[in-house]
């Protein structure tokens, strides 16, 4: 089946998402795709990373990335640079409210990618960050990744020189990470 007739998974977030430093082929979302189609489900991920985003930004651009044909996931991975510039986290919150009620309203089904706010800013606001994203999930009942690096964050041979962005092994671990929370929405929908 051409990839222009398949359903769709939209991977739309940052550098995470866009795989900064990194070749196209190596981006989680290119990962991703190999992996559904070694297990056989019959899906286009398109990644919609743009590097340096914000909510704010990823709000702006939401309805595009809805309009790519038939979305059936949109994997939501906003925050990060929201919370490296210190940013309102109820400004954060309502962005992301935004974008998962225009994902919903299209028939998508959201995996939010929960992200932990750097130690630097202090206990008060760490926590506010992790209590934004679980109350997300919960009012709009969608898939929550706990934490989008689990496993790679602070690991120095998993990150590039900056220690802020995945290295092709680490974003091999990102992509199981959110392979494993959108695989039981897969099986839900059965394979195509």
């Amino acid at each position: 089946m051409p990839a222009e007739s398949l359903p769709k998974i939209v991977a739309f977030g940052d550098s995470l998402t866009a795989g900064y430093g990194l070749p196209a082929h190596e981006s989680y979302p290119s990962l991703l795709q190999e992996q559904l189609a070694k297990d056989g489900y019959q899906y286009e991920v398109i990644n919609a990373g743009v590097s340096g985003d914000t909510t704010a930004g990823g709000l702006r651009r939401i309805d595009w990335a809805l309009a790519q044909g038939d979305v059936r996931f949109v994997i939501l991975e906003l925050g990060a640079n929201d919370l490296l510039r210190g940013q309102s986290v109820a400004a954060m919150k309502k962005n992301l409210a935004q974008m998962i009620e225009r994902a919903q309203a299209r028939g998508a089904q959201v995996v939010l990618a929960g992200m932990y706010a750097p130690t630097s800013t202090g206990a008060a606001y760490q926590k506010e960050v992790a209590t934004a994203f679980q109350s997300l999930a919960r009012e709009y009942d969608v898939t929550l990744i706990p934490f989008f690096l689990d496993r790679v964050v602070g690991v120095e041979n998993l990150n590039l020189e900056d220690g802020i962005h995945p290295n092709a092994e680490g974003t091999r671990i990102v992509a199981e990470t959110v392979y494993q929370a959108l695989k039981p929405k897969l099986d839900e929908q059965g394979r195509e």
